[in-house]
């Protein structure tokens, strides 16, 4: 008689299909994204991949749809889902697309600004997405 198969949890390895970063531990919260190699600014880092969502959540990145007047969510299922929050940031989205907002080193954690008004910022400076 075979033992069912147990699915393993995702490790950094899991999240290795982008060839511009990588996961790993973070100074700032958890898990987060690190550039494998120098990325100049205004470079294309990465799109943020995962279902439609209307429900928050660890992972659930929200934008603005100027169409439809509403935040939509996208629950993230890549390694940008490890993105951490900075009130320095140095990526910014374009629609799901990251991008470099400024010249970011080899190894450097890769983050963005979570958009938090500032009572917010004072209190938490920086914050979480990366588990």
């Amino acid at each position: 008689m075979s033992k069912p198969v147990r699915k393993a949890a995702p490790t950094e390895d899991h999240y290795d299909d982008n060839p511009r970063v990588y996961v790993a531990r973070s100074g700032i919260h958890g898990r987060g994204l690190f550039a494998r190699a120098a990325i100049e600014a205004d470079d294309y880092i990465g799109s943020y991949l995962g279902p439609a969502t209307q429900k928050d959540g660890m992972h659930v990145l929200w934008l603005w749809n100027e169409e439809s007047n509403r935040w939509e969510g996208i629950d993230g299922e890549n390694e940008m889902r490890f993105l951490n929050h900075s009130s320095t940031p140095n990526a910014d989205w374009w629609d799901t697309d990251l991008y470099a907002i400024r010249a970011i080193a080899r190894d450097e954690e890769i983050t963005f600004d979570y958009g938090w008004d500032d009572e917010d910022d004072e209190d938490e400076d920086e914050g979480t997405t990366g588990d």
